[in-house]
């Protein structure tokens, strides 16, 4: 067909549609509208990483993650965008101190108007790893943090994965897994009241051991990564249980049954884990939770291995929703190259 011929039929169907348009009340602008393309991103969102904590602040999301030279934090105006670079290093530990060395699972929160980082640590010997806390001198969280001290409770046992719970009259009590004694074995999950962001005051409540099966997969026996878990009232637990290297790492609940949150009656084990591994998503595990710009969307931020047998873990990021009795439903874990839309509000 001659080009005038082709312009010619274009014009004639250009024309038709208008008319077409035209009776059924619509814009002639809808013709030539195309739809807005899907912006849409897939897991995982940081090619390796471990222990991701995520909180949101003012307009951006901000990540907490440690390395071998210390503690780093990233920023993103977009949650599926935590993996760009944007990082700065808030914290180098100084060499030769019980503080130094395996730098694990730091975690930022804002407190009593300031930034504090809960960090484990320790000489280089895991029996020796405690929890140890830094504080922000900026209210940007990305500025430098100083060294405030060790925080530990009256016994002083091994312990990581610390976080803190603040309940609506503004108590706060720290909650973090260790050792029922001096020897590796088992992890527990153990709570105490806090004096102030960098003090414990009172003695450890052992709230969870990992008494079920899918907890004890491989040794240790572990219950670890406590986040706590607020909706409509309902207080929840979310903890990681098993070996993190096992393919079978995966997230138990503890559900807060109202009264003193360090009466361990106060909280109930889910018989079951609420998020296990699929086919091809191996190990998913500690987590941490944020929500949407517009606060209408609620996202679990976790990491999970690289690939089958392996240490190497990534990050993800998956929306999640909640069950008809106020509890958190996970879902499964998305495959990986999955298009996903990001969260509401962007």
């Amino acid at each position: 067909m001659k080009r005038e011929n082709r312009q010619s039929l274009s014009r004639v169907v250009r024309q038709t549609l208008l008319f077409l348009c035209s009776l059924a009340g619509f814009s002639q602008n809808a013709i030539y509208a195309a739809p807005a393309a899907s912006d849409t991103f897939t897991n995982p969102v940081v090619a390796h990483g471990q222990d991701p904590w995520v909180i949101r602040w003012q307009t951006n999301y901000y990540l907490c993650q440690s390395r071998p030279d210390g503690v780093w934090v990233n920023r993103a105006a977009r949650l599926e965008d935590i993996g760009t670079n944007h990082w700065k290093c808030v914290w180098h530990p100084p060499s030769g101190t019980s503080y130094s060395e395996q730098i694990w699972a730091p975690e930022l929160h804002f407190l009593q108007g300031k930034w504090y980082i809960y960090v484990a640590a320790d000489d280089g010997n895991n029996a020796n790893h405690r929890m140890y806390v830094l504080e922000g001198t900026y209210s940007d969280p990305q500025k430098p943090f100083v060294f405030k001290g060790k925080i530990a409770s009256p016994s002083n046992r091994w312990a990581i994965d610390g976080t803190v719970l603040e309940m609506p009259d503004g108590k706060l009590y720290f909650i973090w897994s260790g050792w029922p004694g001096t020897k590796d074995g088992v992890q527990n999950l153990y709570i105490a009241p806090m004096s102030n962001p960098w003090t414990i005051d009172g003695k450890r409540v052992c709230i969870s051991r990992p008494d079920r099966k899918w907890e004890q997969r491989d040794f240790p026996h572990i219950n670890e990564g406590p986040e706590t878990l607020w909706h409509n009232g309902h207080l929840f637990i979310i903890y990681s249980a098993s070996a993190f290297w096992d393919d079978n790492y995966c997230l138990g609940q503890l559900t807060w049954t109202g009264g003193d949150v360090l009466d361990p009656h106060s909280w109930v084990k889910n018989p079951e884990p609420v998020f296990r591994r699929s086919d091809d998503v191996l190990g998913p595990g500690h987590c941490s939770f944020v929500r949407s710009p517009d606060g209408k969307q609620d996202w679990i931020v976790y990491h999970a291995h690289i690939g089958p047998g392996t240490r190497q873990r990534d990050v993800r990021i998956q929306r999640f929703t909640w069950n008809p009795d106020g509890s958190p439903d996970f879902g499964i874990p998305v495959s990986p190259g999955v298009p996903l839309q990001p969260p509401s509000g962007e």
